[in-house]
Order: structure tokens, then C-alpha cells, then sequence
């Protein structure tokens, strides 16, 4: 990933404001399916950082249109995600740096891993 920036924030300074970091990244919520700015996004080069502090998430290359309305990606960068039973039939997903939120893993992605991370944009940087 290009940048190597530390993009610790606080939701006063994120980009998608303060109420809707703190309700989905800090606070274990859900945006609105098609609301984030890297749902319809093309893969191009680089990757997707956490919004919280900057660690390495996904590379571009991992991720697909899934039709949810999430950004979706087939895996992650190795080690960068935590996993947590969230309910019966699902996997809540996290930073494994900051421990932020990030949305929820599902068996019924694309290959190479059949799985789909389906993350909520808020959640995300883009670096190229």
C-alpha cells in the first residue's frame, strides 16, 4: 500500500463525519447498503486501510461487485483482520490492530477463498 500514513482518527476529523464513524466503526453498526463512497469504486492499484489507524486491510485486487451494497473482497491482507461470533449465522470482523469494526465475513464469496468480507465503507481508506 502507497502512503505509509497513520491515519488515526477521531470521528471529528473522518470525511463521513462524526455520527456515522462513531455509530459503525467504534460502536459495531451498519451503513446503509449503497450509501459508501467505495461500494461502486473499480479495484485499480493499492489497497483499503482502516479508517481508524491506517493499518493494511485488502488489496484491490481481492475486491469484486457483490450486489449487497457493501464493498466486498475475497480476502485480506494476512493478519489484519479479527474475527468474532456476532450471531447465529454470522462472523463480525475487525482490525486486528485497532480492533474498529468493520463489517461481517460470509461463505458465499468469490475464488480464490470463497468467502466475502462485506465491509463497510466507512471503515475504509483508499491508497494507491
Amino acid at each position: 500500500f502507497g502512503g505509509g500514513t497513520d491515519y488515526g482518527c477521531t470521528p471529528q476529523e473522518h470525511p463521513d463525519g462524526e455520527s456515522l464513524f462513531q455509530e459503525v466503526c467504534l460502536d459495531g453498526g451498519t451503513e446503509r447498503a449503497g450509501s459508501g463512497q467505495y461500494d461502486k469504486i473499480g479495484n485499480g492499484t493499492g489497497g483499503y486501510r482502516c479508517s481508524c489507524c491506517g493499518a493494511p486491510l485488502f488489496q484491490s485486487e481481492t475486491k469484486f461487485e457483490s450486489g449487497t451494497g457493501w464493498p466486498s473482497f475475497a480476502a485480506p491482507v494476512e493478519g489484519a483482520i479479527g474475527y468474532a461470533k456476532d450471531a447465529v449465522t454470522s462472523v463480525e470482523v475487525h482490525c486486528a490492530t485497532c480492533g474498529a469494526h468493520l463489517g461481517h465475513v460470509f461463505p458465499d464469496g468469490e475464488d480464490p477463498t470463497g468467502y466475502r468480507y462485506c465491509i463497510n465503507s466507512v471503515c475504509l481508506t483508499y491508497a494507491w
